[in-house]
């Protein structure tokens, strides 16, 4: 079973999202948050650092990453792994995978024409919400 990551990453004020425009299928041209393949043999925290390290420039030191929740899928054969994560103080970020921006939280992620992930970020922005996992 082929094993993923999501990166919720939040500016330090909490204020902000991190988000990408895809570039690629699966989700080409929908904002996405970024994240990528687990490694066979390695830890999911251990991908969640280095994706993130490759797709924004955002090093461990920056950040301390929480392991929020996962979904498996059984008929497509893989699982996700959702981290999140709130920046230390600002930072620059720079990534050539997809277009990177910062998203305000004043939109509707559950919006399937606008985000990847069939109303799983909006699912998921609500969970950091409720759990309080980064205050």
């Amino acid at each position: 079973m082929q094993g993923y990551n999501v990166l919720m990453i939040y500016n330090s004020d909490m204020d902000r999202l991190l988000m990408c425009m895809r570039l690629k299928e699966p989700y080409k041209g929908l904002r996405n948050l970024v994240g990528g393949k687990i490694e066979p043999g390695e830890s999911g925290m251990d991908a969640a650092y280095r994706e993130l390290y490759e797709e924004t420039n955002i090093s461990r030191d920056q950040i301390t990453l929480r392991h929020l929740m996962d979904f498996k899928y059984y008929y497509q054969d893989c699982y996700v792994e959702v981290y999140a994560g709130k920046l230390n103080g600002d930072v620059e970020v720079a990534g050539d995978e997809n277009e990177l921006y910062w998203s305000d939280l004043n939109q509707d992620f559950f919006d399937m024409a606008l985000f990847a992930g069939e109303g799983n970020i909006g699912h998921m922005i609500e969970q950091v919400k409720m759990s309080g996992v980064l205050n």
